[in-house]
């Protein structure tokens, strides 16, 4: 687990094109011309990656400020989370929860928020082992492949 660099950049936008889904996503798929993975909004410094042994990225968490306001710079934000299909059920996923955790609290933050999709059952079970709880739900927020999900609102203290 590191901060992510900006040579990373290429293979931080193969995962998300390779992980990319309706469970999890409300943007449409990405078609080429691809832009960068990284760009003013979304640093490197923002991106904790996994890798492997042998060098290659495997999936990364965002962390980032919830809102620009002062009065609310003690929460930080999930905002991406991605691991390859076959880094999944390794434990990646939930190391890269336990670093964001981490990382979040040396940045000086006393919580953490995340939104995600109501019909997403891994993530929501995942976040919810790592003492994420649910506080509130947005009905049918999004129309995804013809269906309305709602958007989870969860988060926990540091």
């Amino acid at each position: 687990m590191r901060l992510a660099r900006p040579e990373d950049d290429e293979a931080l936008g193969r995962l998300d094109r390779a992980t990319w889904s309706t469970l999890h996503a409300v943007t449409p798929r990405a078609r080429p011309p691809y832009t960068p993975f990284f760009s003013e909004t979304s640093i490197p410094g923002d991106h904790l990656v996994a890798v492997t042994g042998d060098g290659r990225v495997v999936g990364y968490i965002k962390l980032a400020r919830a809102t620009p306001l002062a009065s609310n710079a003690h929460v930080l934000q999930i905002q991406g989370f991605a691991v390859m299909d076959e880094a999944r059920g390794t434990g990646v996923g939930r190391l890269l929860i336990r670093s964001a955790v981490t990382e979040a609290r040396r940045r000086g933050a006393l919580r953490l928020s995340l939104r995600v999709l109501g019909h997403n059952t891994p993530a929501r079970n995942l976040y919810e082992s790592e003492g994420f709880a649910v506080e509130g739900i947005q009905p049918r927020e999004f129309l995804l492949d013809g269906e309305f999900v709602d958007d989870v609102l969860m988060g926990r203290s540091l």
